[in-house]
């Protein structure tokens, strides 16, 4: 108990830490705007790998479905934001787009998880078509292929940090929780967990709607990030790109999943000089990752803080 205290305490100071280091960094201009968005990106990333690997890394499952679930929480802002461009209206529409991507999610998986095989992957890669061509044809709601504008600034890289906080503090819990260790247990083995009285469905089904949650949260903060959704920001396309950096950091690592999103959102940052070649040298890091870690950066790795109280202890015992 006192242990778990001290790591959760631990775990505050650094998140602290964190805060209070990048204000001063920008408040003493060492930090400019480009700067500020470029972290607010990054942290954008995050929230979307952390949310994929919990699917794809820890419960086995490939989807590719994750852009839609994006656009689902970024249309809700873009269109509510809009007309009413204050807080609480911002908010509210985050949690539309968050429940309306959990549904989504809840119907698409129900049907699908109950099967086994990639069939979900077959099955995202469609609703997720679905989603964008229905945005397409939205009419007046949706402005078409042309997008909604103007959407005022919400987010800001404080709101950013933070939901990255929450949404990877709520993953880990998920993850140690009887539920969470079912859902582990059904990426390493699902027949042998089915065996044992695990429900392998309910199992993969929550673990698919809390990642699908976790897109619409990211899609919504993008959204007021970048002022403007057009559907073709939502294609397959933007599900790669999250897919290779939970690949990038490891399959089954929360770690290697937020430390890869600031390696390749930095490297693509100092990349922006070399526009011509940038492509190519962004290209090559990953081929080169995945010859000589084909597993991550950090495979199944996690930093665990209790590690350091252990060590401790053992260090007084003797």
């Amino acid at each position: 108990m006192k242990r778990n205290l001290k790591v959760n305490i631990l775990w505050l100071a650094l998140i602290l830490a964190g805060y209070l280091l990048i204000t001063v960094l920008a408040g003493g201009g060492i930090l400019n705007a480009f700067h500020l968005q470029v972290l607010e990106e990054i942290g954008i990333n995050i929230i979307l790998a952390v949310g994929l690997n919990l699917i794809v890394g820890f419960s086995g499952q490939f989807s590719l479905g994750h852009a839609g679930f994006m656009a689902i929480g970024a249309y809700a802002v873009a269109i509510i934001g809009t007309k009413s461009p204050t807080y609480p209206a911002f908010f509210g529409a985050m949690l539309l787009g968050a429940l309306l991507a959990g549904l989504v999610a809840l119907g698409v998986g129900i049907p699908t998880l109950r099967l086994k095989g990639d069939y979900l992957a077959i099955a995202t890669l469609g609703v997720s078509e679905i989603i964008r061509i229905l945005i397409v044809n939205g009419g007046e709601i949706t402005n078409g292929a042309a997008g909604i504008l103007s959407i005022p600034g919400f987010t800001s890289w404080q709101m950013v940090y933070a939901f990255v906080v929450i949404t990877t503090l709520f993953t880990l819990n998920f993850l140690r929780s009887p539920l969470g260790r079912n859902t582990l247990s059904v990426r390493e083995d699902e027949i042998a967990a089915e065996s044992v009285g695990v429900n392998t469905t309910k199992a993969k089904v929550i673990a698919f709607v809390f990642g699908a949650v976790t897109a619409a949260i990211a899609g919504a903060l993008k959204a007021g990030f970048i002022g403007a959704v057009v559907p073709k920001d939502y294609s397959f396309t933007n599900t790669i790109n999250i897919l290779i950096i939970v690949v990038f950091g490891g399959l089954g690592s929360m770690t290697g999943a937020v430390l890869a999103a600031i390696f390749l959102g930095l490297l693509n940052m100092l990349l922006q000089e070399f526009s011509s070649v940038r492509m190519i040298i962004y290209s090559l890091a990953l081929i080169l990752v995945m010859i000589f870690r084909p597993g991550g950066l950090l495979g199944t790795w996690e930093l665990q803080l209790s590690r350091f109280f252990k060590k401790n202890k053992k260090e007084v015992n003797e």
